[in-house]
């Protein structure tokens, strides 16, 4: 079976709202040159929190330029269920694709109310949310705005494109992670980053080799001046606003490790490539990490799905 898919690679807009009317475009852009599939990066909307690397004093405690910047993303963050996630669902059906979107999540009502996530969504053409996963751990000074994940979202869902799985930035850094979805038989998988620098092309392209299926590594760009007002900026990015912070990097790479479309760096782009996903089971002669690699009598993974479901699951 061949898939077109693409991968958005473009700079964040300012807020939640025009976010989801560029999200809504570049969609329909992508799905006019073919895609089936489209991948947008980590935390696409309202914007990845880059202040946290290039920021001073975003550790200082009631440290007010961070609380405001923290109360902004707040603000700009997606309910699930929720209008944010109606207009996604609308950009799906109206772009007859499924995409794989990464998000800030806010829960805006009951259980752990005010808590933001980073999560990503697959949302089919028909405007059907398959899944809803929330990264297992944030990294480092992630900790500092993002709550933990669980595992109800280490999925890997059944679709006419084929199987299709993702994760977030350094969970491809967890062993356990990785093969959850490997053994799921993944066909297609969306790894969602900031910005897919070396380490993550390296991750990335580790991942399709141990996998034996395709990933669409997906990554944003922001410069110096589309971050918050009042912070401390380092020197450099203070003197220079159109620095960019996060240079995109988006590639698409094949079951074997190589690249089917090269990494694109400091523009945007949309990457479409068509996969022949029949190649996935050529490459496994040599590598089953679930099958003939691998010795389930010895070695087990057990995965605890803890109940979470998305309320917000019906068909458009």
């Amino acid at each position: 079976m061949k898939v077109t898919v693409a991968v958005v690679q473009a700079e964040v807009a300012p807020n939640l709202e025009q976010g989801l009317a560029l999200t809504a475009q570049l969609a329909q852009q992508a799905a006019h040159r073919g895609a089936q599939l489209i991948a947008f990066p980590e935390t696409w909307l309202p914007g990845y929190p880059a202040w946290l690397d290039v920021a001073r004093d975003v550790a200082l405690w009631d440290h007010v330029p961070v609380k405001e910047a923290f109360a902004r993303m707040m603000e700009n963050s997606v309910s699930v269920p929720g209008p944010a996630l109606d207009a996604l669902r609308d950009a799906a059906h109206a772009a007859r694709a499924t995409l794989v979107i990464g998000l800030i999540e806010r829960v805006s009502a009951g259980r752990g109310q005010g808590t933001l996530y980073n999560t990503i969504l697959t949302i089919n053409a028909e405007g059907q949310v398959l899944n809803h996963h929330r990264k297992l751990v944030p990294t480092y000074t992630e900790r500092l705005v993002w709550g933990p994940g669980d595992a109800d979202g280490l999925r890997v869902v059944d679709t006419p494109l084929g199987r299709i799985g993702s994760l977030v930035c350094w969970e491809h850094w967890m062993p356990l992670a990785r093969q959850a979805l490997h053994e799921q038989a993944e066909d297609i998988h969306v790894a969602t980053w900031p910005t897919v620098k070396d380490m993550h092309q390296i991750a990335s392209r580790h991942y399709a080799f141990e996998g034996r299926c395709y990933v669409l590594a997906a990554g944003s760009l922001m410069r110096a001046g589309a971050l918050p007002e009042g912070l401390d900026l380092l020197p450099e990015l203070q003197a220079n606003p159109d620095t960019l912070v996060m240079r995109g990097g988006s590639a698409i790479i094949g079951p074997d490790g190589a690249y089917v479309v090269e990494p694109v760096y400091d523009q945007p782009a949309i990457l479409v490539a068509e996969l022949d996903l029949r190649r996935n089971l050529q490459e496994r002669m040599t590598l089953d990490v679930t099958g003939h690699y691998h010795r389930p009598e010895y070695l087990n993974l057990d995965i605890r799905y803890s109940g979470r479901q998305t309320n917000d699951t019906d068909p458009k």
